[in-house]
């Protein structure tokens, strides 16, 4: 029979590309949840992010500070190395809608295989959420509409300055 550990770990992981609040509410939903909460960034050499990793990490660190069991980190590799590097029992992913279903069904499924007593925990997005993604509000974005609410402040913030470094760089 298997015992609940003393304190369960969970790893949310994503590419965070930027924040959005739908990411926010899960981590917050996440800290009540478990007893430490690692938000991790994969970094992926094969997709070409608006942010880099450091940057990323530094907007998420801000937007998390008010969450003392949650932590900033980023990996490489294969997510299940990383939660037993990190002594984690719980991989923590949202749900939007059932396109996202199939695909975390597929992942939580090879997660298990690979390490069979890392469990996947899945939440369903907040209503107000669950139409958001960091692909579409960087689309919606540099197509000049309006994010406000979609994003923390601070992240709104860092997509207008670099939004205006690359006008700069192309009108050069």
């Amino acid at each position: 029979m298997l015992r609940k550990p003393r304190s369960v770990v969970a790893i949310y992981p994503g590419s965070f590309d930027p924040i959005t609040n739908g990411h926010l509410d899960l981590i917050q939903r996440g800290s009540r949840l478990f007893d430490r909460l690692i938000v991790a960034i994969l970094r992926n050499a094969t997709k070409a992010p608006l942010f880099s990793v450091e940057e990323r990490m530094e907007m998420l660190t801000e937007v998390v500070a008010g969450y003392p069991n949650v932590e900033v980190d980023s990996f490489n590799g294969l997510l299940v190395d990383y939660a037993a590097q990190r002594k984690a029992q719980v991989l923590l992913r949202g749900i939007r809608a059932i396109s996202d279903y199939e695909y975390e069904l597929q992942t939580a499924l090879m997660n298990r295989r690979l390490r069979p007593d890392l469990e996947t925990v899945f939440l369903l997005a907040n209503e107000a959420h669950s139409f958001i993604s960091s692909r579409l509000v960087k689309e919606v974005f540099g197509l000049g509409g309006k994010i406000s609410g979609l994003v923390p402040h601070s992240v709104e913030t860092r997509l207008q300055r670099r939004l205006s470094k690359t006008k700069r760089k192309g009108a050069e």
